[in-house]
């Protein structure tokens, strides 16, 4: 028997992160519901994305152009790379607005048991630019995971060997901004404790 359309759309939105099959129910009944002010132009926008979005060819960023628009923008430090697993993390440290460096997007972190290798992330891209006279420092912002701190080690050990004139950080891992230390894991408070500084 065929879906309808309505069991579609659900069986469609509860494929979406963080939504369920009730959650999926009521965001398509929202929709139903609002169709000229929310449905229609929603379409409209998700097939224009699917048309004009692409892959920037520099730094694995998502955007209507390539190069993308970090990568173009003339009031970005060149001599910056800051390295994330994927484009959600690109855009949480552009939220910040405290960063005017720019990317390289790996695709992933490396990890044996799931089968991915340093072949399958954009590491040798990274080389290639940090081989750059202009470029400085390369920033690891990766996962506080085993595999984000895997990949981390291996980008240092391999930016060392390719002898690229680069200094190599790391963001720092602890206590967030208004947190309390009664309400940290353990691993939080190690990280915190290691990564302290002077002041």
């Amino acid at each position: 028997m065929a879906l309808s359309d309505i069991d579609r759309l659900i069986q469609l939105l509860a494929k979406l992160p963080g939504l369920g099959p009730r959650s999926a129910r009521r965001a398509a009944l929202h929709m139903i519901n609002n169709r000229s002010a929310l449905m229609t132009p929603l379409t409209e926008a998700m097939a224009a994305a699917a048309q004009n979005i692409r892959t920037c060819s520099q730094c694995g960023n998502l955007d209507t152009r390539d190069p993308c628009a970090i990568c173009t923008d003339p009031k970005r430090d060149l001599s910056i790379i800051c390295v994330v697993e994927d484009v959600a993390d690109l855009w949480a440290l552009e939220r910040t607005a405290s960063y005017r460096g720019i990317y390289q997007v790996l695709g992933g972190v490396l990890s044996p048991l799931d089968g991915v290798g340093p072949e399958d992330l954009n590491i040798t891209a990274l080389l290639g630019r940090a081989a750059q006279e202009a470029v400085r420092e390369v920033i690891l912002a990766t996962s506080a995971t085993v595999d984000g701190r895997t990949t981390a080690h291996y980008i240092t050990d391999r930016l060392a060997e390719s002898g690229a004139n680069v200094s190599v950080s790391a963001l720092a891992h602890g206590i967030p901004v208004g947190g309390e230390l009664d309400y940290l894991d353990d691993g939080t408070l190690s990280a915190a404790l290691k990564e302290r500084r002077s002041i």
